[in-house]
């Protein structure tokens, strides 16, 4: 399993990204299968960066690993407890006017990933996606 301590903070993005990447493309991802972990690592690791230790910093454990054909990715954190799966998912038969606003980035990687799991365990949020990275 791969592991990368990273300070919560937008601007270390493509430093995540590029630590996915490496693993996937090390274990023959398909393009689309990295996309989409890219797109929901994008909003999980940006939502810990904007609000998990407001107005405090913190870090965050991203690990990565692939086993039987799926990449399993975990963010950690011990920041606000927050469980972003409780969130109703967003009525997007609605406008983007009518919609309230939220709640759309955990909605799109609920689609997008193969599953998710949160727990707060030992002070810490933990949020799991699974992914085929097959074709």
């Amino acid at each position: 399993m791969s592991e990368l301590l990273i300070k919560a903070d937008t601007a270390n993005l493509s430093d995540v990204i590029g630590f996915i990447d490496g693993i996937l493309e090390e274990n023959d991802c398909h393009m689309k299968a990295q996309m989409q972990i890219d797109i929901a690592v994008e909003e999980m690791f940006v939502n810990v960066a904007n609000y998990a230790y407001t107005p405090d910093e913190g870090d965050v454990l991203i690990t990565c690993n692939v086993e039987n054909g799926s990449a399993v990715i975990t963010l950690t954190d011990s920041g606000t407890p927050y469980d972003p799966l409780k969130k109703p998912d967003p009525d997007i038969t609605l406008s983007a006017e009518e919609r309230q606003v939220g709640g759309l980035g955990i909605f799109m990687v609920k689609k997008s990933m193969d599953s998710v799991a949160y727990e707060y365990k030992d002070g810490k949020n933990i949020f799991t996606m699974t992914k085929k990275i097959g074709m």
